[in-house]
């Protein structure tokens, strides 16, 4: 098991603290907060929905090239193990959506859980602000998509599968590798392979239709395992995907870098390359629209093999708003008191 990574000083705080040896043991520490808003609006053309609920903030999982790292920076914790053990709980979430589906402004389209941080994160187990969103949702008939690296989904199986009776429920399994002790030391607390897979055949079972997120794509590393991913997981009940390349905003990179340095150190060097051969010389490329994909002919090449792959399966690659034509939401009726006007 890898340990906690370091902590990269935060830019936006003066009280930063470096250790000069190793860092104390990290513990769990969950802060409760009553949130102003829960429904986030998104324009970015790299990302396929609009709306989304992040019932938490910070992630147990601890995968080290989540992008989502430098979203703690704003609150004043570091990108690092901070990330992994610092979580911001939203105890009024299922309240705010409640509020947001009420207002007149809103008209039904697909709520996406979660587009920051995993939605079903262990402590999920606990708080049920996912599952009361999700409640929600059905009493509203509002349509859902979710993405997650988590088998605490199958608790919901027969929840999301009441809610795909009456609108249009999406439910992708983010699997980057095939590999059980790869995925183990780049994603350490996150449900295993099997697990993940698992929770296809569930959710699959239980009449929710299924997809697996090829994400990220590690050149160097998994590159090699894409048809693999998609091969076991069309075997479990996937038949919708997509594929996404790795993204390392500059607070991200050092916590790969020494992930893998540690994990892999005889391959380490070659991945760095890949990444930068991917990335037109450059460890991250920040622009809209170049954020999620690569360059160049070993990019095209991954992606021939993604879609030829697809193409055998039967798989359809997944798209934006592709969902949003059908509007089933609806305000459930209240019988009044007779003495009301």
């Amino acid at each position: 098991m890898p340990r906690p990574v370091s902590n990269p000083p935060n830019p936006w705080s003066s009280t930063a603290v470096e250790y000069l040896e190793e860092a104390p043991p990290a513990r769990l520490e969950l802060f409760e907060e009553r949130a102003r808003s829960i429904v986030s609006s998104n324009d970015s053309p790299d990302i396929p929905f609009r709306w989304s609920v992040n019932p938490y903030r910070g992630c147990i999982h601890g995968c080290a090239y989540c992008y989502a790292r430098t979203s703690h920076q704003y609150l004043g914790f570091g990108a690092g193990t901070d990330f992994d053990r610092k979580i911001v709980v939203k105890t009024n979430a299922p309240a705010l959506l409640k509020e947001a589906f009420d207002r007149k402004s809103w008209i039904g389209e697909t709520i996406n859980f979660s587009g920051n941080t995993d939605c079903y994160q262990p402590i999920e187990a606990n708080y049920q602000l996912t599952l009361r969103c999700l409640e929600l949702c059905l009493e509203y008939r509002n349509p859902v998509a979710i993405i997650t690296k988590s088998a605490l989904v199958q608790r919901d199986a027969a929840l999301l599968g009441a809610l795909a009776k009456v609108t249009t429920v999406r439910v992708f399994v983010s699997l980057a590798f095939a590999d059980e002790a790869q995925a183990r030391a780049v994603e350490p607390w996150a449900s295993s392979v099997a697990r993940r897979l698992e929770s296809l055949r569930v959710l699959t079972d239980a009449g929710v239709t299924c997809g697996v997120a090829v994400a990220p794509i590690i050149p160097g590393l998994n590159d090699d395992q894409v048809a693999r991913v998609l091969t076991q997981a069309h075997a479990h009940g996937a038949r919708r995907t997509f594929m996404q390349m790795l993204r390392l905003p500059a607070e991200v990179r050092p916590v790969f870098d020494e992930r893998i340095a540690e994990a892999f150190p005889n391959r380490a060097q070659r991945i760095d390359h890949a990444i930068v051969e991917l990335r037109n010389g450059r460890k991250n490329d920040p622009r809209f629209g170049s954020r999620m994909r690569g360059n160049g002919p070993r990019w095209d090449a991954i992606v021939g093999l993604f879609e030829a792959q697809c193409r055998r399966l039967g798989m359809k690659q997944a798209e934006a708003g592709e969902d949003e034509g059908a509007r089933t939401f609806r305000r459930p009726t209240r019988q009044g008191s007779l003495f009301e006007d």
